[in-house]
């Protein structure tokens, strides 16, 4: 059975160092430690992840969150013009607000590269039912028929456990 290929959005890494919510930071513990370092899924980020790590504004976390793509030794995919232009069409059919662009970018790259599922802790702009079937109606008018899904780690995680 192949692996799932898992897009990992910047919230991801993020909350590894959430201290103000335990719970979230403690099952994206679990998914990096039970999942990701024991190669379950196929994970990649990308240089939308990176450039929005490189906006941190306080050095130091800045470093760690980079250190984790580095520890995990998390590949990563390109943007390319084609999600470039996905991303466009999610804000101009008002799907993801002008200013939250790359969640667009995010969400144009898993598309054009065939990802299963785009993971993400960003429950208002992307991991939602409600954007979910926005989505996969502008991704099919557009002829990528391939299902992507967009979830949290306890969603991926509880239904691997089942």
């Amino acid at each position: 059975m192949k692996k799932l290929k898992i897009y990992l959005d910047t919230s991801i890494i993020n909350f590894l160092f959430a201290d103000d919510t335990p719970d979230f930071k403690r099952n994206t513990e679990d998914f990096f430690d039970n999942y990701l370092k024991k190669g379950i899924y196929d994970c990649l980020v990308s240089d939308v992840v990176f450039d929005e790590i490189n906006r941190t504004e306080e050095d130091e976390k800045r470093l760690k969150l980079l250190q984790v793509i580095k520890d995990y030794n998390i590949p990563y995919d390109s943007f390319n013009k084609e999600a470039e232009r996905l991303a466009h069409i999610y804000i101009k059919d008002g799907v993801i607000p002008v200013k939250k662009f790359d969640d667009a970018r995010h969400i144009g790259l898993a598309t054009t590269n065939s990802f299963d599922i785009l993971l993400s802790w960003n429950f208002k702009h992307l991991a939602n039912v409600n954007k979910r079937i926005k989505i996969k109606i502008i991704n099919e008018r557009e002829g990528y028929f391939y299902p992507l899904d967009l979830v949290t780690p306890i969603q991926l995680i509880y239904d691997e456990n089942d």
